[in-house]
């Protein structure tokens, strides 16, 4: 059994920052790949943000690319999104997902409101 929690949202005027945490715990080793995720309230999609493996290579988004930056600490099961120049389209619940293997487990959220 795995557990993730997201934390670290709130509200923030445009051009503001946040920085978003992941935790994921439970019985198992390390995880592989982690993952953040958003989605706009009201919408299904939920949109795929950015990606860091486990030694750590990165993918972003094309909307956050110079804008947001995804780490991990593989010792603590732990991830991180920097995010800055913070716009209102950037607004929506921001999730965690964590991969052992192909199996993915996803925190609750966090919500991200950009606004002034």
């Amino acid at each position: 059994q795995l557990h993730v929690v997201e934390s670290g949202g709130g509200s923030v005027q445009p051009g503001g920052s946040l920085k978003l945490s992941c935790v994921a715990s439970g019985s198992f080793f390390r995880a592989d790949s982690m993952a953040w995720y958003r989605q706009v309230p009201g919408k299904r999609r939920r949109e795929q943000v950015a990606t860091i493996s486990l030694d750590g290579a990165t993918h972003y988004a094309d909307s956050v690319k110079g804008r947001f930056t995804i780490t991990r600490d593989n010792a603590k099961n732990t991830m991180f999104l920097q995010m800055t120049g913070l716009k209102p389209e950037d607004t929506a619940v921001y999730f965690c997902c964590t991969y052992i293997g192909l199996d993915g487990y996803w925190g609750q959220g966090t919500q991200v409101t950009v606004s002034s």
